[in-house]
């Protein structure tokens, strides 16, 4: 009887963790899909920065 208590238990325990497991996962999903800002890549160093931008077509002007 004391073997069975001890595996209710452990069962118990580990269905509670699942479940906690599921909601944290569930709530990082939710929070992540409010940011898109957090999944752009950003160029790593100050360099990195200075080539990307260099690399995007300038706007068109409109002074004449």
């Amino acid at each position: 009887m004391h073997q069975d208590e001890r595996t209710r238990r452990k069962e118990r325990l580990r269905s509670s963790i699942a479940l906690l497991l599921f909601g944290l996962g569930t709530l990082a999903f939710l929070i992540a899909i409010d940011r898109p800002e957090w999944f752009h890549l950003r160029p790593a160093s100050g360099t990195a920065a200075a080539m990307s931008h260099a690399a995007t077509a300038a706007p068109d002007r409109n002074d004449g």
